[in-house]
């Protein structure tokens, strides 16, 4: 089999957090001879948490990219967080690779970890390989993981190689179910060939005749070798499975342990051998032809001096300092290597490069050619988390917004909003840690940040019915004010609004100023008796005078607001709370307890149903009050390995019991 290609190629690690992700990162660095010395995530000394934000938290909370050379090939390697807070970075890192490694632990029960990656690859069609670390732990079982495994991937996943055990039972190394060697690992050395153990024959045999079996459903040629009891050749089964793994039909399952280099060698072989090239993702996207400029921007960053840097992976063509790609021009075409860049001038196809100087380049954006049709392009998901923020001196209201363009230009998956009514600026994210992170940022450069809930929207209506006489009258040189109005006001079926009519008759009150006496009901409106907007009634002008000089349309405002401010404290009030409709979703094992969590917020629960189009997962709808969402996302992640996650729009206001009504009021007047 051949190994020359034809440039640059990208692989992407994903994983969960703490399943060693970025020790592996480090290690194949090291394997390649990329780095001279290894670092670790616990001394905050790897090429890919460079950060202090990633120090800080030993873990990863940014994208990294690392270009290196093996045997001669060049290659970008990329790091992915492993939080699923952070999973929009790690969605377009992974729509941009030729080859995915997604890291898990050895635990069956922690499988479910995985599975949002598995469902994206599978989705994309983006080839992949699993890699099982911390496989020197004791009780570590490939088969049952690889079980686990499969209930979330649409694609047979197809095990390499088997544990070479110890008389102890812990792994001691690995027997390969293609050339049917063994080899014992040596902590941070060169593992030995050895012969394979006479007892492990019969488990290897039966563990070959399945990855062959595996093989065979996509290839007619092996399929017919195996029913005539015909052993294929070595070569054909590395060349069957290259094939397969290119076109995303089965995933290779792999294992070792990163922090001691195990496997580690071996896993840069078979990227070596079985990575497809360029060309293949940039088909996915829909882009073939190999003489246009095209370069997708997967990450967009602010690099102190260096300003804002677009990291890109070229599809075709050839990158150049100083060209025009699009509406900007390039400035410097640099190679990555962790927190450090270095100037190149240009970029071929495959490679990853940062570009400066790209002002109008955004994340997901397709320079120099018209996006195809079929592109792939990560959407950010919906939040499912939010924080009031604003800068503790009003001077430096200017300077936060300026900060946060900038942040929201870096995290697409962040969102800023405005709340009308309280005029609080809404900063909405994938969860408490990705809040805390931007937090971090935004005050990196010492800006003074305060940050609190957001509140409630809550709304009051009336529950009985009154009438009320106003009359505004005001004398002070010169024209006066005066208006006279009768109103009835009534309560309303939930969800009505508001509604105003007149009942005028014989010109008691002029037409042109019934629309002012609406104006000044809704002004009143927009705060009642108990502190809040106020909803669903009816409000019926039935009588009124006027004066023929000092009536004006600000007279029959002041007195219809006059009219309402008085007459809405008779009418009852009652306070109503916003009401979501939210659908959970998790892997169905985490079910029971998606619905204890969901039960403990005043909620009603309305079913659960497969998620559609998930394998392995399930959905739950419920009704919640707003009011009880706020920490929802950690209770759901905490308890579903960080799989959980909700949608929620509105779907109704209801009306809250007296004690929390209270309660609200009370904190509402503080």
């Amino acid at each position: 089999m051949s190994n020359n290609h034809s440039g640059p190629r990208c692989a992407v690690l994903v994983g969960p957090y703490a399943s060693g992700k970025t020790t592996l990162f480090e290690e194949l660095l090291f394997a390649a001879g990329a780095i001279d010395r290894r670092g670790t995530v616990k001394d905050g000394t790897t090429v890919s948490d460079a950060s202090d934000e990633a120090r800080s938290r030993s873990m990863s909370v940014e994208l990294s990219v690392a270009s290196f050379h093996y045997l001669d090939e060049p290659w970008a390697l990329i790091d992915c967080p492993g939080s699923v807070e952070l999973s929009y970075d790690t969605q377009c890192a992974m729509v941009v690779a030729d080859l995915v490694i997604v890291v898990c632990e050895p635990q069956p029960e922690r499988a479910a970890a995985i599975s949002r990656q598995l469902k994206f690859l599978d989705e994309h069609a983006i080839p992949h390989l699993v890699f099982i670390n911390k496989m020197d732990q004791q009780d570590t079982s490939v088969r049952a993981t690889l079980e686990a495994l499969q209930a979330y991937s649409s694609r047979p996943l197809v095990l390499r190689e088997i544990p070479l055990r110890g008389d102890d039972g812990q792994v001691v190394g690995l027997v390969d179910l293609v050339s049917e060697r063994a080899w014992r690992w040596n902590a941070h050395k060169p593992s030995d060939l050895i012969r394979l153990p006479d007892q492990m024959k019969p488990d290897e045999t039966s563990a070959r005749a399945i990855m062959l079996e595996a093989l065979a459903d996509f290839d007619d040629a092996l399929m017919e070798k195996l029913l005539e009891d015909t052993v294929p050749s070595t070569s054909e089964i590395y060349e069957t499975l290259t094939s397969d793994l290119q076109r995303d039909l089965v995933v290779p399952v792999l294992f070792g342990s990163a922090e001691n280099g195990n496997g580690v060698h071996r896993l840069l072989k078979t990227m070596r051998h079985e990575a497809p090239e360029v060309a293949v993702a940039a088909a996915r996207q829909g882009l073939t032809d190999a003489t246009m400029i095209a370069a997708e921007v997967f990450k967009t960053v602010y690099a102190g001096q260096s300003g804002k840097l677009s990291y890109v992976r070229v599809w075709s063509g050839e990158l150049r300092e100083g060209m025009s790609l699009g509406t900007d021009r390039v400035g410097s075409v640099m190679a990555l290597f962790g927190s450090k860049t270095t100037a190149k001038g240009t970029a071929m196809p495959g490679e990853v490069v940062a570009l400066s100087r790209m002002a109008a380049a955004a994340t997901g954006d397709l320079l120099g050619a018209a996006p195809a049709a079929a592109r792939d392009r990560p959407m950010a998901p919906p939040p499912m988390a939010s924080l009031a923020i604003r800068a503790v001196k009003q001077t430096d209201e200017v300077k936060l917004t300026s900060i946060l363009a900038r942040l929201i230009e870096t995290d697409p998956a962040l969102q800023l909003t405005t709340n009308p009514e309280t005029g609080e600026q809404i900063l909405s994210g994938q969860g408490e840690l990705h809040l805390k992170i931007a937090l971090s940022r935004l005050q990196a450069g010492g800006l003074a940040i305060s940050s609190a809930e957001p509140a409630v929207p809550y709304r009051e209506t009336i529950s009985q019915a009154t009438t009320r006489h106003s009359r505004h009258k005001k004398q002070s040189g010169g024209h006066g004010e005066f208006a006279d109005v009768h109103l009835e006001i009534k309560p309303l079926p939930r969800g009505s609004g508001f509604q105003f009519e007149d009942r005028i008759t014989g010109g008691v009150v002029p037409k042109q100023y019934i629309p002012a006496v609406e104006t000044g009901v809704r002004t009143a409106l927009g705060r009642g008796p108990l502190g809040y907007p106020v909803v669903d009634l009816a409000v019926t002008l039935t009588d009124g005078t006027f004066h023929s000089v000092d009536s004006s349309d600000m007279a029959f405002q002041k007195a219809a607001a006059k009219a309402m401010a008085e007459a809405l404290p008779l009418c009852m009030p009652v306070l109503l709370e916003p009401v979501m409709k939210v659908t959970v979703s998790a892997p169905a094992e985490f079910t029971p307890k998606m619905q204890r969590i969901i039960t403990t917020r005043r909620s009603q629960i309305l079913g659960f149903d497969t998620k559609p189009g998930w394998q392995g997962w399930d959905e739950v709808v419920a009704l919640i009050p707003q009011a009880e969402l706020g920490n929802l996302a950690v209770e759901l992640r905490s308890q579903s390995l960080g799989t959980g996650s909700y949608v929620c729009s509105f779907d109704h206001l209801r009306e809250m019991q007296a004690r929390d009504a209270e309660r609200v009021v009370a904190e509402a007047a503080k």
